[in-house]
C-alpha cells in the first residue's frame, strides 16, 4: 500500500505526539482488560490477586521499547498484554503459585522465543516463505482479523455486560462512522489520527447520553462507567494525580509465595506455558507477513524472523516482569498503521515512552478505563476490518481457479472461522484441557497438510511464487515527497 510515512521517516514533533496517541488509545482497551481479567482468578485459597492496569501499560511500553531494539528499528508495531495466557495465568494462580509463577511462566514462554530465535539464527527463515506461501498466510492473516471480530460486535451489543441495547450498537456505529468520515473525508493531519477522531466522537455522544439518562432516571441510556474516575478521585489525594504503578515483581516480592516454587512447580509452569508459545508462534509469524505486506517489507528477512522473535520474547518477558501479563504483537496496532498509513517507527517509540509516563497519572489511566466498550468495538470494527482485509489482499496473486489453491484456502478458512481446536488431556487445577491449539493453529496445520497433498508433498504450488515477496513487489512504492512539499 502507499504510505504517508515509512519507516524511516520522522513526521514533525507536534504531529508524531498525537499519532502516538493514538497508538496508545488502539492498543489500550485490550492491555488494560487483561489485568482485570487475572484479577478475577482465584488462588487455591478462594482469595483473588491484584494485578494493576496502569504495571500492564507501563510493561507493554517497555516491552515495545525492547522489541523495537531488538528489530533495529525497522519493525513498526507494538506490543500489548496477550489474551493467549488467559487460562495459564488461571492454572497457575489457582495451584497456588501466587505472582512468582505468572512472573515466572511469562519467563519459560519468552525463553521459547528465544530458543527458536536462535535455531532461525543458524538455519535462516528462508523455511517460511515455503511452508507458508501466499495461499496459507493471506487465509491466516484474515482469520486473525475475524477471529477478532466477535469481540467488536460483542462489545456493540453489549458495552461488554450481558444485557443486548440497540443504543450501544448506534453509539459503535457512530464511532466506527465518525473513523471512516475522518480517513475518507479529513484533511492530511485527520486523515492520519482518524482513531481519535472517532472514538473521541462516540466518548462524548456516550457522555451526553448518560448524563441524560442519569438525571431522567433511564438506565438504557447510561452507557459510560464513571466507577474508574470516581474512585481515582474519592477520596482526593496525592494518588489520585500521581501513583506509581503497583508493578507485579514488587508485589511477587512482597508475597512472600516464593516458597511455594519448587522444582515440581517449576515443571508444571513449564508445561502450561511453553505449549502455548509454541503455538502462538504461527500468529507471530501471521503478524509480521501481514505488517510486511502493509509496509511493502519482507519482515521475515529484514530484519529476519530470529531478531522479531527475540525482541517478542524478551519484550514480553521484561513486560510481564513489570505487568503482570505476557505480550505480543497488536493487530490493533498494525491496523492502525493500516488505516492511516503512518509507518514511522518514531511514532511507536514515542507511543511505548508515552504508555511508561502516562501510567503514573492516575486521571489518565482512570479516563481510558471510563471509555464505554461500545466506543471501543466500533473503532474495533475498522482496525479488526482492516487486518482480515489485508489478510485477502495476499491472495491476489493466487489462481484461485485452481482446485490445489482453492482446497488450500478452504481448508484454512473453514477450520478458523468454524472454531475448530485441538484439545489434549485435562488440567486438574481450571478442569480444562491442558494444552489446547487454537483455531487459528489448527487452521495454520490443516493449510500445511493440503498444500503438501495437493502438490504431491512439494512445499511451494506451482500456481504461484514466493509468497510476500511477490506481493510486495507489485505494490506501489512508497511516495512521501508530495507531503513533505505540502507541509513545506
Amino acid at each position: 500500500m502507499k504510505l504517508l510515512y515509512n519507516v524511516e521517516d520522522k513526521p514533525k514533533q507536534s504531529q508524531t505526539l498525537i499519532f502516538a496517541f493514538q497508538q496508545m488509545i488502539a492498543i489500550m482497551a485490550a492491555t488494560l482488560l487483561v489485568p482485570m481479567l487475572m484479577s478475577s482468578f482465584p488462588t487455591a485459597s478462594g482469595e483473588t490477586l491484584y494485578f494493576d492496569p496502569a504495571a500492564a501499560l507501563f510493561g507493554a511500553g517497555i516491552g515495545s521499547l525492547v522489541y523495537i531494539f531488538f528489530t533495529n528499528k525497522k519493525s513498526p508495531v507494538f506490543l500489548g498484554s496477550s489474551f493467549t495466557f488467559l487460562g495459564a495465568y488461571a492454572a497457575v494462580l489457582g495451584q497456588n503459585y501466587g505472582y512468582w509463577g505468572v512472573i515466572l511462566g511469562i519467563l519459560f514462554a519468552g525463553l521459547v522465543y528465544v530458543v527458536i530465535a536462535l535455531i532461525i539464527k543458524a538455519v535462516g527463515s528462508g523455511w517460511v516463505n515455503k511452508i507458508m506461501p501466499a495461499v496459507i498466510i493471506g487465509p491466516i492473516v484474515a482469520l486473525i482479523g475475524l477471529s477478532l471480530s466477535g469481540t467488536a460486535t460483542s462489545w456493540m451489543a453489549t458495552n461488554g455486560g450481558a444485557n443486548y441495547s440497540l443504543l450501544t450498537i448506534l453509539v459503535g456505529a457512530i464511532t466506527f462512522l465518525a473513523i471512516v468520515v475522518a480517513s475518507v473525508r479529513g484533511n492530511k493531519l485527520i486523515k492520519l489520527i482518524p482513531f481519535v477522531v472517532g472514538i473521541a466522537a462516540g466518548y462524548v455522544l456516550a457522555l451526553v447520553l448518560t448524563l441524560i439518562g442519569n438525571a431522567a432516571g433511564i438506565e438504557a441510556l447510561k452507557i459510560t462507567d464513571f466507577s474508574s474516575l470516581y474512585e481515582a478521585f474519592h477520596p482526593f489525594t496525592l494518588a489520585s494525580l500521581i501513583r506509581v504503578p503497583q508493578f507485579t515483581f514488587v508485589s511477587a516480592i512482597q508475597s512472600g509465595t516464593l516458597k511455594n516454587i519448587d522444582g515440581a512447580a517449576l515443571s508444571n509452569i513449564a508445561i502450561t506455558f511453553v505449549p502455548i508459545a509454541v503455538v502462538e508462534l504461527a500468529q507471530h509469524i501471521a503478524d509480521h507477513k501481514n505488517l510486511g505486506s502493509i509496509i511493502n517489507r519482507d519482515l521475515i528477512s529484514d530484519p529476519g524472523l530470529d531478531r522479531t522473535l527475540l525482541g517478542d520474547g524478551i519484550g514480553s518477558i521484561v513486560g510481564g516482569f513489570f505487568g503482570g501479563a505476557a505480550n505480543t504483537t497488536y493487530g490493533e496496532s498494525i491496523g492502525c498503521v493500516a488505516i492511516t498509513g503512518n509507518a514511522s517507527i518514531v511514532t511507536i517509540i514515542t507511543a511505548g515512552i508515552g504508555c511508561m509516563v502516562l501510567s503514573f497519572f492516575t486521571p489518565f489511566v482512570a479516563l481510558i478505563n471510563s471509555i464505554p466498550k461500545c466506543v471501543m468495538g466500533g473503532a474495533c470494527v475498522a482496525l479488526y476490518g482492516f487486518i482480515a482485509v489485508s489478510g485477502l489482499q495476499m491472495l491476489k496473486r493466487v489462481d484461485l481457479g485452481s482446485n490445489k489453491n482453492l482446497f488450500v484456502v478452504s481448508a484454512v478458512l473453514v477450520t478458523g472461522i468454524g472454531g475448530l481446536t485441538l484439545n489434549f488431556g485435562t488440567n486438574k487445577t481450571t478442569g480444562g484441557p491442558l494444552l489446547t491449539i487454537t483455531a487459528l493453529a489448527t487452521a495454520l496445520i490443516m493449510g500445511i497438510i493440503t498444500n503438501l497433498v495437493v502438490n504431491e508433498g512439494h512445499l511451494v504450488s506451482d500456481e504461484e511464487t514466493d509468497g510476500l515477496t511477490a506481493a510486495a513487489a507489485n505494490m506501489s512504492e512508497v511516495d512521501v515527497e508530495d507531503l513533505e512539499k505540502k507541509q513545506k
